[in-house]
């Protein structure tokens, strides 16, 4: 017998994550030079990373002998002090996909399930699966979460209901009074993981005030990132905001340093570089406009988004879209495929600098011409 077929049946049968194709991986099999190449399919930072955090990366470097801070004290403090939160509140993750697995290694086991959008991130169902736990996957009412049919679908076996706020890889957008209404009505014996990895890309006048409800809502876990507009994606921070109680077990099972030296004093120096982020946020709004509006001249129809990010459909057969990105390949514009999110006739697409912008929409209509 083959040692792996002893592993569980649930685990054999999961599909890993497909992260965004790599720049160097796109040089190797086409022969491109680097500098020709743009990448915008992860949703990174397109202004890179704060120069504070650079600054305290390499101060950061003469310590790397050294174990890192293993309770991320000075992280905690800040963010803290920042969000008005108690440090026994905060869970520090390796990005926030680390958090998101806490939670569901807590609270998911054989016989539980595990509730989540249709489009919404494709962690989600991993999370479930990985411990052998049922997902129900809800569907999605115009791309986006329909929160009715989410707390329809609650059986006595539900532990975990996880919602992606903006939502990747739609952009779609909860209402903030309707996730309060949610919360309200959602079993306390629940819990209800609220993903909020893009916040920092949302006006103020669309933002939950998700941090206070905390106080009102022990069954209620917030998770944000470093990665997206504080563009520290390479160094995978994350944390968790939730009761005490739950931080408390969210502590005890996590990895020894799960967050390194590098990425620690990275966060939170770039905690301290609010410029750098009202630039990252007005950045993505004028380029939304004018990846949009490009959009809307090729005829192009897409998913209206609150990321940095926007999905783009693609007419005809699915074979058609793959034909359209592989096109773009070629020509140097890595974007994102979403079959594997069932959405065979979108590309998503991340909002870059403005150049970035030009590039991907004068490619996009080269590729469509080309597929006449």
């Amino acid at each position: 017998m083959n040692l792996s077929e002893l592993a569980p049946d649930y685990i054999r049968a999961i599909q890993p994550y497909l992260p965004g194709k790599p720049i160097s991986e796109l040089v190797r099999d086409l022969g491109l030079k680097k500098e020709d190449v743009i990448k915008l399919a992860s949703n990174e930072n397109p202004l890179g990373t704060s120069p504070l955090a650079k600054e305290a990366m390499i101060q950061a470097l003469s310590e790397s002998a050294r174990y890192p801070d293993g309770s991320g004290f000075e992280l905690k403090a800040a963010l803290s002090e920042r969000l008005g939160i108690p440090v026994e509140q905060i869970v520090l993750g390796n990005g926030s996909n680390d958090v998101l697995e806490l939670a569901a290694r807590i609270f998911l086991r054989p016989g539980a399930t595990a509730i989540y959008s249709q489009y919404a991130f494709a962690i989600y169902p991993l999370l479930a699966q990985a411990v052998g736990a049922r997902g129900i996957t809800v569907p999605a009412r115009n791309y986006g979460h329909d929160l009715p049919a989410m707390l329809d679908a609650i059986t006595p076996e539900t532990r975990i209901i996880f919602i992606a706020n903006p939502n990747n890889p739609t952009g779609t957008l909860c209402d903030a009074r309707d996730l309060l209404r949610f919360m309200e009505r959602v079993p306390h014996n629940v819990l209800v993981v609220l993903d909020e990895a893009y916040d920092e890309y949302l006006p103020e006048a669309n933002k939950a005030n998700s941090i206070a409800w905390l106080k009102n809502f022990q069954n209620l876990v917030i998770t944000r990132t470093f990665s997206k507009a504080y563009g520290l994606a390479s160094v995978r921070v994350g944390f968790a905001l939730a009761h005490a109680d739950i931080a408390n077990l969210m502590n005890r099972i996590r990895q020894p340093f799960n967050v390194n030296s590098i990425g620690l004093a990275a966060a939170e120096a770039a905690l301290k570089d609010v410029e750098f982020v009202k630039t990252a946020y007005m950045t993505n709004r004028t380029g939304m406009q004018q990846m949009t509006q490009g959009l809307n001249q090729l005829g192009i129809e897409y998913i209206p988004s609150f990321g940095n990010f926007v999905s783009i459909q693609i007419d005809g057969y699915p074979a058609n879209t793959l034909k359209i990105y592989r096109n773009l390949l070629q020509q140097g514009v890595i974007v994102r495929p979403l079959g594997n999110y069932d959405m065979p006739n979108h590309l998503r697409v991340t909002i870059g600098i403005e150049e970035e912008n030009r590039r991907f929409l004068q490619a996009l209509e080269q590729a469509l011409k080309e597929s006449d």
